[in-house]
């Protein structure tokens, strides 16, 4: 990639990185000479103010970005800055001096341009918050609290806490039976198990003063553990009426901005929690770093909306039948629900993990922070600068933007660093790279691609990327790429797997086509040129089961043509035909689903998992075919002869189809009237009259 006409900034770190100025220029096609600082953040800042005059300033220094940006606004400047981390990821490395290729390789993807802004998803929070625990905790954390928030509490369990002298906040008890929502818009539903009703109660201590078995203390409430059934309490309750044994509460439900789940079972047990709800548990560490961020989520607040989905090539259901229902299995925030023969995505709820567009077979949800062709864009600038700059063997490692950058730029501070082979880039959660990034950098020149997932990825996820990058690993083995291709790597032992991973030699020739915003079609361009490159290409690669390619095996002998599996299939795989009853399939649209399976009236489908790479699957194979079933009064065709003479085996033999009925089953629409209206003997509507 050229950086002509951007101005660039390179600095050595006072040395620390090994710079080569004359081969970075030629790699970069920068049109003139660059100059390598040593302290461009100290004592040449200078040299950094005067470029603020040029349109578009690329610094290869990420550490001091806040003062290089303070610097800018300073000067008033307009300039487009950009910042390369060239130190941490290529320069501090036990293989620095050959860290050439990488280090344009990165400066040439900090001059691409910023991925299109994705559409918002709005939060508003008045501060309404409920604190759910027991009451030792529960008010202890409420009255800290109800400065800075509007408090509510519910008490799950009682009789080791004290209510507060002044009434200036709701306290309810009772069992929580579920919590649902977000910030802004929470919903909690409880039922009241206590006989005493905190709302009621008037706090006057009569019923603690007359328990001969001190079941009540200064919560209000009774242990039933304790209570020996003396009624006492509910005399000295009198009219006020807060106590009542044989209360049969029912469920209440009240709405909420922000919740504080301090039980040690949480209601919500699910590893993508949504916002504005926060389950410490019993450290008090967490439960005061919970409530920091509880104080800070007023008002109004906005976050990407990460995913799309296209309805129309969703392979849920069709009819009530349910095909595919990986996204759901796979989400691990419930954003996603079954909503009829689709799917609804609840973007309030979504964190962004992508995990779903990754395992959609057919690309119905697509991950859109950043989308695919953005992400392509990056992989193809750094993997053909890295070649073109002499560097062989690329491994491209995916990380995520928080733990993973951190487990990067560990590397160069503390350890070896990156090999000099390994080119970093980042997403937002790892869940997102799916079979169509990993296909694609190897389109683009990877040898090898990795994926480092930190500790505290859901095992949902994990289980996703073990598939994508088997089935990965499947297609590039059979066609000839020797060699470990893929692998999913611990970010903690991140170190030692990079550097024990033996290199694989990359492709002769590195694609040039970009990804598609189409999952499909972005797979079909990157078989094609794998095909093209592979060492052993062959035609038909057979897939492990779940494979998201494939074609059907139909039992010919029970198949009727009645051709429920087309109307069943939502990826338009399944063709009809207008000459003859025929079924045919376009095997590069199947995406086994398995809907069509399903539908058959007979069992007579079996999904078949392969890869056929030949010109043959984008065209329609006839799969079964039948002769057509001509009436036997006018001789006009309709249906197939499989079809009806399956339903006179199975209804033939009714006492209504006795006669001419059986007859008239053979018989086209048309046909069928005009002999119902010509039978003399035809029972009809007025051979029975009404009882007076």
């Amino acid at each position: 990639m050229s950086l002509a006409g951007k101005t660039l900034k390179l600095c050595n770190c006072n040395g620390t990185i090994p710079l080569d100025a004359t081969r970075l220029s030629s790699a970069l096609r920068s049109g003139e000479p660059l100059t390598i600082h040593t302290e461009l953040c100290r004592k040449q800042a200078g040299g950094y103010q005067a470029a603020l005059a040029d349109p578009d300033v690329i610094v290869a220094c990420t550490q001091e970005a806040p003062l290089f940006g303070e610097l800018a606004e300073a000067a008033d400047s307009k300039a487009r800055l950009a910042f390369a981390n060239i130190r941490e990821l290529a320069g501090w490395s036990a293989e620095g001096a050959a860290a050439t290729p990488k280090i344009a390789a990165l400066l040439a993807a900090a001059a691409l341009p910023e991925p299109e802004p994705v559409a918002a998803v709005e939060y508003q929070s008045g501060g309404q918050l409920l604190v759910i625990g027991p009451s030792e905790v529960a008010i202890d954390w409420a009255e800290r609290l109800a400065g800075a928030l509007e408090v509510n509490v519910l008490l799950t369990t009682a009789n080791r806490g004290e209510l507060p002298a002044a009434r200036s906040y709701p306290v309810w008890s009772g069992r929580v039976l579920g919590v649902s929502g977000w910030l802004g818009a929470f919903e909690v539903e409880w039922r009241q198990d206590n006989p005493i009703d905190l709302e009621l109660c008037t706090r006057c201590n009569a019923c603690i003063r007359v328990c001969p078995e001190q079941a009540i203390d200064f919560t209000y409430q009774i242990d039933l553990d304790k209570c020996k059934a003396h009624r006492a309490c509910v005399t000295a309750c009198g009219a006020i009426g807060a106590i009542d044994f044989a209360r049969a509460a029912q469920p209440r439900r009240e709405p909420f901005d922000l919740v504080l789940d301090l039980q040690r079972a949480p209601a919500i047990r699910r590893h993508g929690l949504p916002q504005g709800y926060l389950a410490p548990g019993a450290d008090p560490l967490e439960q005061a770093l919970a409530a920091q961020k509880l104080a800070a989520l007023v008002g109004e607040f906005e976050k990407p909306r990460f995913v799309q989905y296209q309805e129309r090539i969703c392979a849920h259901a069709r009819s009530g039948v349910t095909g595919c229902s990986r996204c759901l299995d796979v989400c691990s925030t419930s954003a996603i629900a079954a909503d009829g023969d689709h799917v609804r995505v609840e973007p309030h709820l979504c964190t962004g993990c992508g995990g779903c567009s990754t395992v959609c077979p057919s690309g119905a949800l697509s991950y859109a922070y950043p989308g695919v062709p953005e992400i392509g864009a990056r992989l193809k600038t750094l993997l053909h600068t890295y070649r073109d700059a002499g560097g062989k063997d690329a491994c491209v490692l995916f990380h995520d933007a928080e733990s993973g950058r951190g487990a990067v730029l560990a590397l160069g501070r503390r350890g070896k660093g990156l090999p000099a082979r390994v080119i970093p880039i980042e997403c937002h959660h790892v869940a997102s790279v799916g079979l169509d990034l990993l296909l694609g950098a190897m389109s683009y020149g990877a040898a090898q691609v990795a994926i480092a997932a930190e500790s505290g990825v859901a095992e949902e996820y994990l289980q996703a990327l073990r598939e994508q990058i088997r089935l990965a690993n499947t297609v590039l083995d059979a066609l000839g790429y020797a060699g470990e291709r893929c692998r999913l790597l611990d970010a903690e032992d991140l170190e030692r797997s990079l550097w024990s991973w033996p290199a694989a030699t990359q492709p002769a020739a590195a694609a040039v086509f970009n990804l598609s915003p189409q999952k499909r079609s972005s797979l079909d361009f990157e078989l094609d040129h794998l095909l093209k490159q592979a060492p052993a290409p062959r035609d038909l690669i057979e897939l492990p089961g779940g494979a998201p390619f494939g074609t059907l095996a139909v039992d010919k002998a029970k198949c009727t043509l009645c051709k429920a599996c087309i109307g069943a299939c939502p990826e338009s795989a399944l063709l009809d035909s207008p000459e003859v009853p025929r079924l045919r399939i376009v095997e590069r649209n199947c995406v086994q689903c398995g809907l069509c399976a399903k539908t058959c009236p007979e069992d007579a489908i079996r999904l078949v998992p392969r890869l056929l790479l030949t010109a043959q699957a984008r065209d329609a194979v006839t799969l079964n075919e039948a002769e057509p079933f001509h009436c036997v009064r006018c001789g006009k065709p309709f249906g197939t002869k499989p079809m009806v003479e399956a339903m006179l085996a199975k209804i033939g033999g009714h006492p209504m189809f006795v006669g001419t009925g059986l007859k008239r089953l053979q018989m086209c629409g048309d046909c069928r009237v005009v002999d119902l209206m010509e039978s003399k003997s035809e029972a009809s509507i007025f051979d029975f009259p009404a009882k007076r």
